[in-house]
């Protein structure tokens, strides 16, 4: 592509320009634009002063270049002396010229103000009671204002971020903040170059085009970082994700402002932590309890492979009913400790070692075992359900399994499950049933919450338990019933 460059960006956002507008508006100033183009959209990097007939060499590009005429010849007005004068700054990529009017010059020289017009620079009229010191102190306090709020426009843009990577839906919550920021559009290239996930609008003319170009380059260069201009000019940016990995950010905004890269370069760092797949000795050792595990061996055996010897089982599931997806799933365990990590049927399942308690986390419900041995594994597996289901129940962040004895386990196994199956039969043709006066009970009858365990109507669950009152022949209304039922559906 042409225009593409890989030169490294500043890792802080530079000093921001003035608007020269900014600098109109000034009432202690009292400047006057007399030439030029129109003042919005125009913008100065600095103040320089100049008596010099050609201060080309001294310009750096973008300065508001003040004179008071003091070079100007007394025949000037007849020859090609002020349109070589402002040829030469706008040469220089001076962005504006300012003219005292004291104590040289009463007027600015009108073949001055036709050069500045001819050659398109702004001319600002200064009057005899403003210093150029004065102009140059006012172009650094705002440029320092502009900096002030810069900065600050990136700080929150980190913090946005960083909440955004702690969502339950990691990539795309980085991808749609990072596009607000910019006001344009972010997109995940995989190592194919196919689009992963995007956020936002193009700022014009359509850009998935020419960006996902510019992600192809990037990576068969091998370079941290491009960038290139788009349709309508738009600024384009690719950020490598990682060493080798193949993953591309690309962002496209409308315009360029100092902090965008800086912005862009912490989305990049998330996003490379978010898909990062780690392969070590760890990772390794995983895979081989894996293919022991398929190979028939019993999951005791298997353990040691992976770290510990006693275990919790963490289900999750994420607020506001959002499906969580792998790389959800990936930062969920990776902030309980594990990498250990099943997703399916919208509910992530974690194998967390025991020396590690699970906390809750930001945007996700969870319900947690009791610490078991291998196993016990899949008893631990139904003790984190129910515990997920109470705790979406009562809306709590967390719910752990409980870790005393209870008075069902004092009693012989067999014995207590067949006077389960004897108790329940009634239901057994209807496992919803079951289930609603399972969930019912343990929310000690509340209808509503048992409504939102279940995702059902409150008159549903209502229906439910008169359905299973008439079948059980029982009034539910009775503690000793309920205690009883309540056993009997523990060991079901």
């Amino acid at each position: 592509m042409e225009g593409t460059h890989t030169v490294p960006e500043p890792a802080v956002p530079p000093t921001p320009p003035v608007p020269l507008t900014a600098l109109l508006a000034r009432e202690d100033l009292a400047l006057r634009q007399i030439a030029g183009p129109p003042a919005p959209g125009l913008t100065v990097h600095g103040a320089l002063t100049s008596e010099l007939a050609d201060p080309y060499p001294y310009l750096l590009g973008g300065e508001l270049l003040l004179t008071a005429g003091v070079h100007i010849p007394e025949a000037a007005g007849s020859g090609t002396y002020f349109d070589d004068y402002v040829a030469r700054i706008v040469a220089a990529g001076g962005a504006a010229l300012g003219f005292g009017l004291a104590p040289v010059h009463d007027t600015v020289p009108r073949a001055l103000v036709a050069a500045c017009e001819a050659y398109g620079l702004p001319l600002l009229e200064v009057p005899p009671q403003t210093t150029f010191s004065g102009v140059a102190r006012a172009v650094w306090q705002l440029m320092a204002q502009a900096r002030h709020a810069e900065l600050r426009r990136v700080t929150e843009a980190q913090q946005s971020l960083a909440s955004a990577a702690s969502r339950p839906d990691p990539v795309p919550s980085v991808l749609r903040r990072l596009a607000q920021r910019t006001g344009g559009r972010a997109v995940l290239y995989g190592p194919d170059g196919a689009q992963i996930a995007a956020a936002g609008r193009g700022p014009g003319e359509p850009v998935d085009g020419p960006l996902a170009e510019l992600a192809r380059v990037l990576t068969a260069r091998g370079s941290a970082t491009a960038s290139d201009t788009g349709p309508a000019g738009t600024h384009l940016a690719a950020y490598a994700l990682g060493a080798g990995r193949g993953f591309v950010l690309g962002v496209a905004a409308p315009r360029r402002e100092p902090g965008d890269h800086t912005i862009a370069s912490v989305a990049a760092v998330l996003l490379s932590l978010l898909t990062g797949e780690h392969q070590s000795g760890t990772g390794a050792a995983r895979s081989s309890a894996l293919v022991r595990l398929l190979l028939g061996a019993a999951p005791e055996t298997v353990a040691p492979l992976l770290g510990g010897e006693r275990w919790r089982v963490v289900h999750g599931r994420p607020e506001a009913q959002r499906t969580p997806d792998a790389v959800a799933a990936s930062a969920l365990g990776a902030a309980l400790g594990s990498p250990l990590v099943d997703l399916g049927d919208g509910v992530v399942r974690v194998l967390v070692p025991a020396d590690r308690e699970p906390a809750a986390q930001p945007g996700w419900t969870l319900g947690a075992s009791a610490a078991v041995g291998p196993a016990d594994w899949p008893a631990a597996d139904s003790q984190a359900a129910r515990a997920l289901a109470r705790a979406r129940a009562t809306r709590a962040p967390l719910v752990r399994h409980g870790a005393r004895t209870a008075l069902a386990d004092l009693l012989p196994p067999d014995e207590a499950e067949t006077h389960a199956r004897a108790l329940l039969a009634p239901l057994a043709e209807n496992p919803a049933l079951a289930d609603t006066l399972r969930t019912w009970l343990s929310l000690h009858g509340g209808w509503d919450r048992t409504a939102v365990a279940l995702g059902v109507h409150r008159n549903t669950v209502r229906q439910r338990i008169a359905r299973c009152a008439a079948l059980l022949d029982t009034d539910l209304d009775d503690p000793d019933v309920r205690m009883e039922l309540w056993f009997a559906l523990r060991r079901r």
